[in-house]
This record gives C-alpha cells, sequence and structure tokens, in this order.
C-alpha cells in the first residue's frame, strides 16, 4: 500500500481576510492609507460599501477596508487599534 498522502491530508495555511468596519467613507479612506503604511502589505487594501440588511438610506450604510492576510501574519490588536481611531471595529472573516 502506498504512503502517499492525499492533497485533503496536506497541511495548508490558512488565508484570512479582515475587515475594519468604518462609519464612512472618509475614514475608511483614511484607514486603508495608514494600513499601508503601518503594516507589511502584499497588496493594497480594498474598500467597499456594505449597505446594512434591508436598509436603502445611504446614511445606514457602513464602510469596510478588506485586508487580505494569507500568512497569517497581521497584529489583530494593531489592527484593532487602528479601526477604533476611526470610530470602528474589526472582524475576521
Amino acid at each position: 500500500m502506498s504512503s502517499a498522502s492525499s492533497p485533503s491530508d496536506a497541511v495548508y495555511p490558512a488565508h484570512r481576510r479582515h475587515l475594519l468596519v468604518l462609519p464612512d467613507r472618509d475614514a475608511a479612506e483614511e484607514a486603508a492609507e495608514l494600513a499601508g503604511e503601518r503594516f507589511d502589505l502584499d497588496e493594497d487594501p480594498q474598500i467597499v460599501r456594505e449597505a446594512l440588511a434591508g436598509e436603502d438610506d445611504a446614511e445606514d450604510a457602513q464602510w469596510l477596508v478588506v485586508l487580505e492576510d494569507p500568512d497569517g501574519a497581521l497584529d489583530t490588536a494593531a489592527l484593532r487599534e487602528l479601526a477604533e481611531e476611526y470610530d470602528g471595529w474589526v472582524e475576521r472573516e
């Protein structure tokens, strides 16, 4: 019997995505710029407008700064501090 491992046996690093949830576009743009300066990112953060479920009013939209973290190397405490500077918070996908 062969001892070769199957792809399902391989250990792959968990790709992480961090979301900075911010109250407005200006905050998201500033936080994205600062994230690029503070962290060693492989790609620029993406800014996304996310409307709250069931809300049509633009005032109820949140802005997300999406940070890809393929190696799981970003400091979540530092990300949280950055988001809090703009009255936001961090979620991880």
